[in-house]
């Protein structure tokens, strides 16, 4: 079967497969994003949303697009795929000497934010790259309970308990959790680090060098805004677990993704796009804020060396370098993404 035809079926797969999410956040809230599966008060939303398009996506390979489906240019919100751009810019702090050693406590370069007690001191840039921090406070009034015990669909082990239930912290370093609220702190820390803001750092050293629109957006929380060198600036969040985050389109996702691919691209040193595809030695599924496939297991038809951004509510930035190939898809419902990473793996075969 030639390639286009495997496109089109891949396509039409991903359209009839569309997140039951209510394409208006308002139409029908206890339906629309994670957040309302939080406990109270901690259940609502603590910074902006907007209204979504439809099944969306777009592939390039070899430098070159080959596929695009809905509408690829509108700038949706991509939940979890922000936290593998935290990813990146905290490898361009070390590109600055700001993170010389991601290794080194945390509380080293960055005191007095939430990591000076007996058991966050021992906190490294790696433990929160790689979930494994077990830090314990609170972000802009939301406590890391909040997300303990939490449960995600590619977590092979997921956990028993109830979600945002006290778990007992285990020893920084010893134990693997996805958790939104570390995800923030480390996103404060890499502020602090940098002294500005996030989305600035991130126009003018990723999205400007790649050549990406104007369209995306990365906002906070409406009171995440802290001072920073004598300015008032937001601390963005790593996803949009409650409002915020980012709004891009697919073509930019997927231009960022080539960026990982390609070794960084001159943009993030090569050693550190290693590290982030490199599995965490406690749950080698998971790299530094990237999804992995080295047993094939977790993204059946991807290849072990492929690594993905995932989102709440169907997206999916899927790095291939078996095919030198990138695929985007957004607002697939989660149930189907086999489906539609085996038929879009058949397709790229076909391409090359």
């Amino acid at each position: 079967m030639n390639s286009p035809t495997r496109w089109a079926e891949t396509i039409a797969f991903a359209q009839t497969h569309e997140v039951p999410w209510p394409r208006d956040p308002a139409a029908d809230p206890a339906r629309w994003g994670v957040h309302h599966e939080d406990p109270a008060p901690y259940n609502v939303l603590r910074g902006p949303v907007h209204a979504r398009g439809p099944v969306s996506g777009v592939v390039r390979q070899r430098g070159r697009e080959v596929a695009a489906w809905g509408e690829p240019d509108r700038a949706d919100l991509t939940f979890s795929v922000a936290k593998s751009y935290l990813a990146l810019l905290a490898g361009i702090a070390q590109t600055d000497g700001l993170l010389p050693d991601r290794d080194e406590p945390v509380v080293a370069r960055v005191p007095g934010i939430g990591f000076d007690s007996a058991h966050n001191r021992a906190i490294t840039w790696t433990m929160l790259l790689q979930q494994t921090s077990e830090w314990e406070g609170s972000n802009f009034g939301i406590p890391d309970t909040v997300d303990r015990w939490r449960k995600v669909g590619f977590d092979p082990n997921p956990p028993t308990g109830p979600k945002g239930g006290a778990r007992p912290l285990q020893r920084p370093g010893s134990y693997w959790e996805y958790n939104d609220v570390r995800i923030n702190q480390l996103s404060l820390a890499l502020l602090h680090l940098f002294g500005r803001p996030l989305p600035e750092v991130w126009r003018e050293r990723v999205m400007q060098p790649l050549g990406c629109s104007d369209r995306w957006q990365w906002v906070g929380y409406d009171d995440a805004w802290i001072t920073v060198n004598g300015r008032r600036v937001p601390s963005v969040p790593g996803g949009t677990h409650w409002g915020g985050g980012v709004s891009i389109g697919a073509r930019d996702q997927a231009l960022i993704g080539e960026l990982l691919l390609h070794d960084g691209a001159g943009i993030v040193p090569a050693e550190w796009v290693r590290f982030m595809c490199e599995p965490c030695a406690i749950a080698p599924f998971y790299g530094g804020l990237l999804w992995l496939n080295r047993d094939g297991r977790s993204f059946p038809g991807a290849s072990a060396s492929s690594a993905f951004m995932v989102g709440a509510g169907g997206h999916l930035v899927w790095i291939e370098p078996a095919h030198d190939a990138v695929v985007v898809a957004r607002w697939l419902d989660p149930a189907h993404t086999g489906g539609f990473v085996q038929r879009a793996a058949r397709a790229l075969v076909a391409i090359g």
